[in-house]
């Protein structure tokens, strides 16, 4: 593709992201770096985790964002007894009115849709959890044998409370990594919060215009990947997944605090959503700025700590704001 091409695609592109943005600011009060990092984790073909307190607006913004997208939106909520065949579908038994002859037929899931709120997801056992795992990285399920694939685009953006912790199972390990990007949604501002509470406590109610559709999502991804990031910068990515990681590093702070660190994956989910953020932002070029604002949610996920972090009260966005200080200075 030439770079004229590739101008104009971005540009009208980029218009509709706009569009998009302004739908959703119809409905979202504030709350600007959440929606972009949603968008991001859409634009680069991943799926997003939010977390944050009650009465944040978190399942009302991704409804929002799904209202705005010409896709099929599907909401499961999480429950202590959901099963897998739940999110999946299940078999059947149906007869041939014509022959008699019974058979079983495959009644398919809400996980097939474009877009898939799974809705407080650590409500629920490890056993459905992972009933998204095939699908978040194959886009496809399988069952009783038989694969079924996902309709593209496909995103699951899950949410979970951080402070209601009776009744709930904290997501495996393996299955935060299938999370392009952890997401953490805090309280508005006063000026944003004075604003919410007039807005939503009178007769208005904002109309929300389908402004982009599923193809158009397609081309956007792809337009992604085609965003150039230079040698220097895919160094500078190398450098700090490996640093996160106690065997691979001499940096006294990873060494104390951290058990585990990133594996490769988040190397390429740094790269794709800084690629994703750099053409939200009109350019068809990854600027260091990029990398530093996608580490955080990158890695929040992705950096294990160990028990003296705990009792020292360090987080992983500590860990990410050292290493980022050291290493890209």
């Amino acid at each position: 593709m030439s770079e004229s091409n590739i101008s104009q695609q971005a540009q009208a592109l980029i218009a509709q992201l706009k569009s998009l943005r302004t739908e959703i600011g119809k409905v979202i009060v504030g709350q600007e770096d959440t929606v972009e990092q949603l968008l991001i984790t859409f634009l680069a073909g991943g799926h997003g985790l939010l977390e944050g307190v009650p009465g944040l607006a978190k399942t009302l913004m991704i409804r929002t964002l799904a209202e705005a997208i010409d896709l099929k939106f599907r909401r499961i909520q999480f429950t202590p007894d959901l099963m897998p065949s739940d999110i999946v579908g299940t078999e059947i038994l149906e007869e041939d009115h014509t022959t008699g002859k019974r058979f079983f037929k495959f009644n398919k899931g809400p996980i097939f849709a474009n877009i898939v709120l799974a809705d407080e997801i650590n409500r629920t056992s490890p056993k459905t959890q992972s009933a998204l795992l095939e699908a978040m990285q194959e886009f496809s399920v399988t069952y009783a044998g038989n694969t079924y694939p996902l309709e593209r685009p496909f995103f699951i953006l899950a949410t979970q409370n951080p402070i209601e912790q009776a009744g709930t199972f904290p997501l495996p390990e393996a299955q935060l990594d299938r999370f392009l990007l952890y997401i953490r949604i805090g309280y508005p501002t006063a000026a944003d919060e004075q604003h919410i509470l007039s807005q939503t406590t009178g007769t208005h109610k904002a109309t929300i215009n389908k402004v982009i559709d599923g193809e158009m999502m397609l081309r956007a991804q792809q337009l992604v990947r085609e965003v150039h990031i230079n040698d220097d910068l895919i160094g500078v990515v190398s450098k700090l997944i490996r640093a996160t990681r106690p065997a691979d590093t001499e940096i006294a702070y990873v060494k104390d605090f951290v058990r585990w660190g990133a594996g490769p994956r988040a190397g390429q989910a740094m790269i794709l959503t800084a690629k994703a953020r750099a053409l939200l932002h009109g350019r068809y070029a990854v600027l260091p700025e990029d990398i530093h604002s996608v580490a955080y949610p990158v890695l929040r996920h992705r950096i294990l700590l160990n028990f003296r972090a705990e009792a020292d009260g360090i987080t992983p966005d500590q860990v990410t704001k050292h290493l980022l200080e050291r290493l890209t200075r």
